[in-house]
């Protein structure tokens, strides 16, 4: 596991999902290669209007590779200085982190594995998917180009196991990431991605409903898979729950709480 830093890291790219949701992209300064686990989250700080410092934990929404930046996905909280102030943040300022942390990370020997995310609890998913799913321009950042964007051996870190994306939203502008998940799943059969809308309107051709409510259709009797959960509590403890109710391993269920 990569020991944590101390880093200053300078924003280069904000991206507006919507009024409340960015996504941002910042490089480490002074430092070649920033390493972490994809799944691991960052300890940002910055002092509030009274002097204070505030610290807040952040999820890392892009995958590992040879270079020094990293990205975010994140909300604004209301009342909240700290989320309210990194998506205010404009482009070439800097801010102090902490960091890598956590080990909501990918256990091996990597199984059939089901994702399921609501909400801004995507991020360590869309690391965890962009490494076992590298693209050319990744794979040449990691190191140069291999067989099968795999490792060393020429094997693809996927290793072929069906691999499933359960994303709960309340509404089609909320679905993060959605063309690159789109694009991901048309370019690899063995990734599956399975968007589902509490509040969809109309013209929502995909899933409805709330997550818990699409796991048992891809579990289909099987109890041998991965599972990874990421939100908020209550929708963690139904998912947790459901998955151990259908014969799931209470071992082979991970999580991580963003509230």
């Amino acid at each position: 596991m990569t020991p944590f830093q101390t880093l200053t890291a300078r924003l280069i790219r904000s991206v507006p999902f919507s009024e409340q949701t960015k996504h941002l992209e910042f490089e480490v300064l002074n430092l070649p290669r920033f390493g972490f686990v994809a799944g691991q989250w960052l300890s940002l700080k910055a002092k509030n209007p009274d002097g204070e410092e505030i610290t807040r934990a952040y999820s890392i929404a892009s995958p590992p590779s040879d270079g020094n930046r990293f990205a975010l996905c994140l909300n604004r909280v209301q009342d909240g200085f700290m989320s309210n102030f990194l998506c205010d943040l404009k482009e070439g300022a800097e801010i102090r982190c902490q960091g890598p942390f956590g080990d909501f990370i990918l256990r091996p020997p990597l199984r059939d594995t089901l994702f399921i995310a609501t909400g801004t609890g995507i991020a360590p998913f869309r690391s965890m998917l962009h490494w076992l799913f590298p693209s050319e321009e990744e794979t040449m950042e990691d190191g140069g180009p291999r067989p099968s964007n795999g490792d060393s051996t020429g094997h693809p870190r996927h290793q072929g196991r069906q691999l499933w994306l359960l994303f709960g939203s309340r509404y089609e502008k909320d679905i993060y990431y959605h063309d690159e998940f789109l694009r991901l799943a048309q370019a690899h059969a063995n990734f599956h991605y399975r968007p589902t809308l509490s509040r969809g309107g109309p013209n929502w051709q995909g899933l409805r409903g709330y997550v818990q409510e699409h796991v048992r259709g891809i579990l289909q009797d099987r109890t041998d898979l991965h599972a990874y959960i990421c939100g908020l509590d209550k929708m963690i403890k139904a998912n947790r729950d459901l998955l151990k109710s259908l014969g799931c391993d209470r071992k082979a269920i991970r999580y991580e709480k963003y509230d």
